[in-house]
């Protein structure tokens, strides 16, 4: 969703994701397979569901099979 970690802090800290359907404000938060995450970003909300973990780091394209998209809608 975005490109950097620090990036994706500022947005667990700012209130703009929901684990589960729940606010989450600790960028530390565990996420598992099978967890629901609600993102609030650029006007837009995205859900989707998490899937599978890589074991490194990779770009954009190897982290697209990581999680399933259930809904996207303007904000």
């Amino acid at each position: 969703m975005v490109k950097a970690r620090t990036s994706a802090a500022e947005l667990v800290e700012s209130g703009h994701v929901r684990v589960n359907g729940v606010r989450e404000t600790s960028p530390g938060h565990a996420i598992k397979i099978g967890d629901v995450l609600t993102i609030a970003l650029d006007r837009t909300v995205r859900v989707m569901k998490v899937v599978a973990f890589n074991e490194r780091r990779g770009d954009a394209n190897s982290a697209r099979v990581l999680y399933e998209e259930l809904g996207e809608r303007k904000a």
